[in-house]
């Protein structure tokens, strides 16, 4: 359901082509489709831009060193990007090129038209130019021949040149009037102040032409120059809303909602440039003009020449490798580790080791247990179809959820996404709880069905709205969550999607089924020196009592395919059912084990073993290398504990 009103318009810088798509250029472009599927769960239509910014001067030195002329480099490059892009699902409405004939039209014509009102005059530049930033400075502002910019710090050359320049110092009051008029212009609040302190040192008019080497949008009349890199490349906000193309499509669009930057193309560029060459055109500003911080991957800048410029895609397929789980939901788990672990807007560090910890204990553990071990119940109790419930009303657990969707969709809106994430994960914690302190197993113990359909309901109604709520963060894993709930053809927006009592009773659920299974981490062998045997097989009583040793009895057994040594075992622990993965395949037909009485380990952690999760494990005795089953030498029941 949408609803009437503008378009909500939201765009990514435009990334240069000078190098592959990582990680690092990603979060901007995940972020912003986090956005846009956030708006759109609100019944609001979007249109989310992303590009490449193709006519930078680095860009063709890369194309010289590939032996290539810039366009051809830029033409193999650019769809790299959208590919990436389309690999890690982001929902893009359009791709624009500033090589495209849409975009050198809009130029060329915003150029003349700035040049004919005379917010462009011709002056001798003389000063230091960095390649890699694509920016000029003021002689003052070098220090030894580098670059300022502390991210960058390259070589800066000396620059001669008759150039065109914006009077950008025309428009110093007006600016500072408008930010300080209009606080949520420029976000955080921290960047606004940055750019306050800029402009208030006083404006320099910026030189927006260059000689052309053969690269570039030609200066209407004058093709010995090209138009600067940083016009060129702003402009692209007006080429794709329609701008002297389509008059509909711009008063649909403009002005947009939210533009996506990060820090260091913030101050110099769109807080100060591209508002300023709009009240030129006398067009409306951008609402929100947003500055994100950087991303590191292990405390290191990321970067081509250190080897770790890694893209999105490879990092999922990394990750769904480890935990067998769906690609695309891997995907879904990088984009929560970035939004949760850093507030948005700050620096970020990227590891490994705290995306799998994330995965573990936020997704595979809280997550998971919250709609598995509920979902399995019902399968295991009512067959797979959940009872209306006697008490609908779902009390503290009801109250808390409507509290968490109001307050998550307040922060998701003003783009404080890991505070969203943490509510979202208070009420996960809650559904835990709930089970935990409600015990559904013993309440079918003691015949209460209708106390039990009611705990499960509450349970898994809690489930599903917490998939409501992570959709535009994790979209394929709350599809999969939904799909076991029998919740999937929901298309409502997000106040009713997230009211308590939607979920359907009197319908088969889906079959429960890990949608993070837990990554087992591998630990190096310790180096220290060992002890003595006695001392190092000892342990506490206290210690021996936190192991929950039961005996289970075997339903099924079936062997794990391509591995000859495992079996997959589904077994009654006396609670309920659960599946372990057994080194037994060499010694023991599946067959010849159901019905057995086992000895299980059953609060060993989860584990994921080729790509299945196991729940405990069987224990055997070891003879000579040969596996022998420890079982009960008489009949008892399943759940019996070992002492």
């Amino acid at each position: 359901m949408l609803l009437a009103g503008k378009t909500f318009y939201l765009t990514t810088p435009i990334y240069y082509v000078n190098a592959e798509p990582h990680i690092g250029n990603a979060s901007t472009t995940i972020v912003a489709d986090v956005i846009s599927r956030f708006q759109r769960q609100r019944g609001r239509k979007t249109f989310f831009l992303t590009g490449t910014d193709e006519h930078a001067l680095k860009v063709m030195e890369a194309a010289q060193e590939h032996g290539m002329d810039p366009k051809s480099y830029a033409d193999m490059i650019a769809p790299r990007f959208a590919e990436a892009w389309r690999e890690a699902d982001l929902q893009y409405d359009d791709f624009i090129r500033t090589t495209e004939p849409r975009h050198i039209k809009v130029v060329q014509a915003v150029f003349e038209r700035l040049r004919a009102q005379g917010d462009l005059y011709k002056g001798a530049y003389q000063g230091w130019y960095c390649v890699s930033d694509e920016t000029f400075f003021r002689e003052s502002e070098v220090v030894d021949g580098k670059c300022p910019n502390p991210e960058c710090g390259k070589p800066v050359r000396w620059v001669e040149e008759e150039n065109y320049y914006f009077r950008l110092s025309a428009y110093q009051d007006r600016l500072l009037d408008y930010i300080e008029k209009n606080p949520d212009f420029l976000q955080p609040d921290y960047r606004r102040n940055e750019v306050i302190s800029f402009i208030k040192q006083g404006l320099q008019d910026v030189s927006v032409t260059r000689v052309n080497r053969g690269w570039g949008i030609p200066v209407p009349g004058e093709p010995d120059k090209v138009v600067y890199v940083w016009m060129d490349a702003l402009l692209n906000y007006l080429t794709a809303a329609g701008y002297l193309s389509d008059d509909d499509k711009f008063k649909e669009l403009w002005p947009p909602d939210l533009q996506l930057m990060a820090k260091d193309i913030f101050v110099r560029f769109h807080s100060t440039f591209w508002p300023a060459m709009l009240m030129a055109l006398e067009v409306p500003l951008p609402k929100v003009l947003f500055g994100h911080g950087f991303w590191t991957i292990d405390g290191r800048k990321i970067g081509k020449s250190l080897g770790n410029a890694i893209a999105p895609a490879k990092i999922a397929d990394e990750l769904a490798a480890k935990s067998g789980c769906d690609r695309f939901v891997a995907v879904d788990a990088i984009r929560y580790y970035m939004l949760r672990e850093v507030p948005f807007g700050l620096d970020g560090d990227f590891s490994n080791t705290g995306l799998i910890k994330r995965f573990n204990s936020d997704l595979a553990n809280d997550l998971g247990n919250l709609l598995n071990r509920s979902l399995s119940m019902v399968h295991r109790y009512f067959g797979g179809v959940l009872s209306e419930p006697a008490n609908g009303s779902g009390g503290e657990l009801r109250a808390m959820a409507e509290s968490v969707a109001v307050e998550v969709e307040s922060a998701f809106d003003q783009l404080k996404f890991s505070q969203g994430l943490e509510s979202i994960w208070r009420l996960v914690s809650a559904g835990n709880k709930f089970v935990e302190d409600n015990a559904p197993w013993n309440l079918y113990k003691e015949g209460n069905t209708g106390k039990l359909a009611e705990v499960l309901y509450n349970a898994l109604e809690t489930a599903r709205i917490v998939s409501v709520m992570i959709t535009s963060v994790m979209p394929h894993a709350a599809a999969q969550m939904q799909k076991q709930l029998a919740a999937d053809d929901e298309c409502v927006v997000w106040s009713e999607s997230t009211a308590w009592g939607r979920l359907r009773t009197g319908v088969q659920l889906g079959e429960p089924k890990p949608i993070f299974p837990r990554i087992e981490e591998n630990r190096a062998e310790s180096t220290a020196k060992p002890k003595k045997q006695e001392e190092r097989n000892m342990i506490t009583y206290e210690e021996f009592k936190k192991l929950d040793i039961r005996i289970a009895e075997v339903k099924s057994a079936e062997k794990v395919e391509g591995a000859d040594k495992l079996l997959k075992l589904i077994v009654d622990d006396g609670e309920g059912e659960r599946q372990i993965i057994a080194g037994i395949a060499q010694w023991y037909d599946p067959d010849s084990l159901v019905g057995k009485k086992i000895v299980l380990l059953a609060n060993l952690q989860p584990a994921v073993i080729r790509g299945i999760e196991s729940n405990g494990m069987l224990l055997a005795a070891d003879i000579d290398g040969r596996a022998v089953i420890l079982m009960p030498d008489q009949d008892v029941p399943a759940g019996s504990k070992v002492r």
